[in-house]
């Protein structure tokens, strides 16, 4: 069935874009690149690009064509530039060396070959937005690009499918007809390693304060923060088999997109530095999973990342999802400010944070540990003693986070390697008797993550046994969400999703046997036998 749906989404995207879009006729820039796809061949080298056989050119009046003018932040600018540092700088002599590949025009473009210094950048025209013919379908075979002071690959301006208006939003969104597409194909191997731009201000926009020293308003220029960015909502498709590789490795962020992001199908492996995976527009964006395979680990260069991050919805509807987030921070291996969907598919996600799931279809599990748990392999068994969850886990992490079709209603072990382990069932977070979730009620403790300071005033929150009556320091019976996401407000700190408010934690035998029931399942003070 995936594999159906695979095939007529990608028949739908190329006869979207010849047909809607259209291409010149009496330009020869449509050739078969090999006998699934059809489009304008771009082969990547560093000693020579070509475009349908020929040399690219550098004529801006073609569909593709090249130059130096890859966007990135300057090195040697002051305060009035933007945001960034001297570690987000580069200087021009580093920019000047990457070739950026513009494509202009509507249409499929199938790419290939190795750059190692470059960027693919597609942007049809300020009015493309509004335009539902500004399509590109960008088709990855065998892809090989690095970009070391931006994006490796980014789409400006194509057709926008969604809005952003915050009272419309919803956790649905139909981006089948967004501008900006990606296939992997089958039985390639794509490799994108890319940077990122830090804001960059409207140079005009820039407002002072009374005595000149700092920023005190600014419009944003550019401000990219994806090894694999786009402005506009994206979907990311597999082929008709849906066996080709898609790996992204970000100096940042992963795979950005700055609505809506949905991913259909292909194998997509990111190692980021922050967040793999992010959408953000607050309280708008949906990321969206129905197919295909993500495996993230953010590797904690930046010290802090979730696993994927959407500042709206994340809805996960098939597929298979792994993610690990950053070892060092206070952050989550699924997030999302408006609330996660689990409605299909395999999910396996840690982190140091838990972040609210709600209105899901499909049953869940959360194990919360009494202690920061190292890397192995930990496995999820049934009653028969087959393995229905197993992944191995890099990153420190103190949440694990397991749902699949094969979770149903029963008895289950959990283990760390060969060793099992044993836990308190909570019925809901945070207590033996599932009070109130969306209250926050019940919520167990923050678990302390090595390396990490607490917020002030909870530092002795780590519930031992015995000290069921504890209560929680004062004032932290109303904590609520602060104006911005708990995770951007607090970079660095620990703890769960700022609804839910802290208490003592939950009390109730240790059972080395984990019972699940249909929907919602929590289990507190995971710790081995």
């Amino acid at each position: 069935m995936k594999k159906s749906v695979a095939l007529l989404l990608t028949l739908f995207l190329i006869i979207g874009v010849f047909t809607a879009c259209g291409t010149d006729p009496d330009k020869d820039e449509t050739k078969k690149a090999d006998p699934d796809y059809t489009g304008v061949e771009i082969v990547l080298s560093d000693d020579k690009i070509t475009v349908d056989s020929s040399e690219i050119t550098s004529d801006k009046t073609k569909n593709v064509y090249t130059a130096n003018d890859i966007v990135y932040y300057e090195s040697d600018k002051d305060f009035t530039y933007g945001e960034g540092t001297e570690t987000d700088a580069h200087s021009k002599t580093e920019a000047d060396a990457h070739k950026v590949i513009h494509i202009t025009k509507p249409g499929q473009y199938i790419l290939s070959g190795t750059l190692s210094k470059g960027q693919i950048a597609v942007d049809l025209g300020d009015d493309a937005a509004e335009n539902t013919d500004a399509v590109v379908t960008l088709v990855l075979n065998n892809l090989d690009i690095t970009c070391e002071v931006a994006p490796a690959i980014i789409f400006y301006n194509v057709f926008e499918c969604g809005e952003k208006e915050e009272e419309n939003a919803t956790n649905t969104v139909d981006t089948s007809k967004a501008g900006a597409n990606v296939i992997i194909a089958d039985g390639s191997e794509n490799n994108v390693n890319g940077s990122y731009v830090a804001r960059i201000y409207e140079p005009d926009s820039v407002v002072l304060t009374e005595d000149g020293t700092e920023v005190e308003d600014a419009k944003k220029l550019h401000k990219y923060d994806g090894a694999f960015y786009s402005k506009m909502s994206m979907n990311i498709n597999g082929g008709n088999v849906g066996d080709g590789i898609l790996n992204i490795n970000a100096e940042n962020e992963g795979l950005d997109s700055e609505l809506h992001l949905t991913v259909n199908g292909g194998n997509i492996n990111i190692t980021s530095g922050n967040d793999g995976i992010n959408t953000n527009e607050d309280n708008v964006s949906v990321t969206t999973i129905n197919g295909g395979s993500l495996n993230i680990l953010v590797n904690g260069t930046t010290g802090e990342g979730d696993g994927i991050d959407s500042n709206g919805w994340l809805v996960i509807n098939g597929g298979k999802v792994v993610t690990q987030a950053c070892a060092l921070s206070g952050d989550a291996g699924i997030d999302s400010d408006m609330g996660v969907h689990i409605n299909g598919g395999y999910v396996f996600a840690t982190g140091n944070m838990l972040d609210r799931i709600s209105e899901s279809k499909q049953t869940f599990a959360i194990f919360n540990f009494a202690e920061t748990q190292k890397a192995g392999t930990f496995t999820l068994k049934n009653s028969e003693n087959t393995a229905i969850a197993e992944n191995e886990v890099k990153n420190d992490f103190s949440y694990l986070i397991i749902s699949t079709d094969n979770l149903t209603e029963g008895d289950y072990t959990l283990w760390q390697g060969t060793t099992q382990l044993q836990g308190i069932s909570t019925g809901n977070i945070g207590g033996p008797d599932g009070k109130d979730f969306e209250n926050g009620q019940n919520m167990t403790p923050p678990q302390k993550v090595e390396g990490m300071t607490p917020p002030e005033g909870v530092e002795n929150m780590i519930h031992p046994e015995g000290m069921e009556d504890m209560a929680p320091p004062e004032g932290a019976e109303n904590m609520t969400r602060p104006e911005k996401p708990y995770n951007e407000e607090n970079d660095g700190e620990f703890g769960q999703h700022p609804d839910f408010k802290f208490n003592p934690g939950a009390t109730g035998e240790l059972s080395s046997t984990f019972t699940i029931k249909a929907g919602e399942n929590y289990f507190s003070n995971v710790k081995t036998v």
